[in-house]
């Protein structure tokens, strides 16, 4: 979007201006998709929206969605590298919980939101 080659004029050149200056940020683009591709995922919606509500260990977390260690551990993986969640060590047991970013907190409302609206039964 080049403001002087635009196929259209509008009268919006200040809106124009800054629209171009944001869009071409892609670096701000890339962190929200990389944040959403995390979320794309029912296993890694679950796990984190657990997160939200308590703070546990793997194995608990396995228990809770019927699902192996392992497993569990593969999801971890991706959302703690993503900052949506955070882990402590307690002697030999690591417990997870969602991180206490503006982030975290805006994705798991925004989930909480979308199951009102898309399931009635909630």
């Amino acid at each position: 979007m080049n403001n002087k080659g635009l196929p259209h004029q509008h009268g919006e050149k200040q809106e124009n201006a800054m629209i171009q200056e944001q869009i071409n940020q892609v670096s701000n683009f890339q962190i929200v998709a990389d944040i959403f591709k995390q979320l794309g995922d029912t296993t890694r919606i679950r796990i984190f929206w657990l997160l939200c509500h308590c703070e546990e260990c793997v194995i608990n977390i396995s228990a809770i969605l019927e699902m192996s260690s392992p497993a569990v551990s593969h999801h971890l993986r991706p959302l703690k590298n993503s900052g949506l969640i955070v882990s402590r060590r307690d002697g030999k047991e690591v417990y997870y919980r969602a991180a206490d970013t503006p982030q975290s907190q805006l994705l798991h409302q925004m989930i909480e939101q979308v199951m009102k609206i898309a399931c009635p039964e909630i």
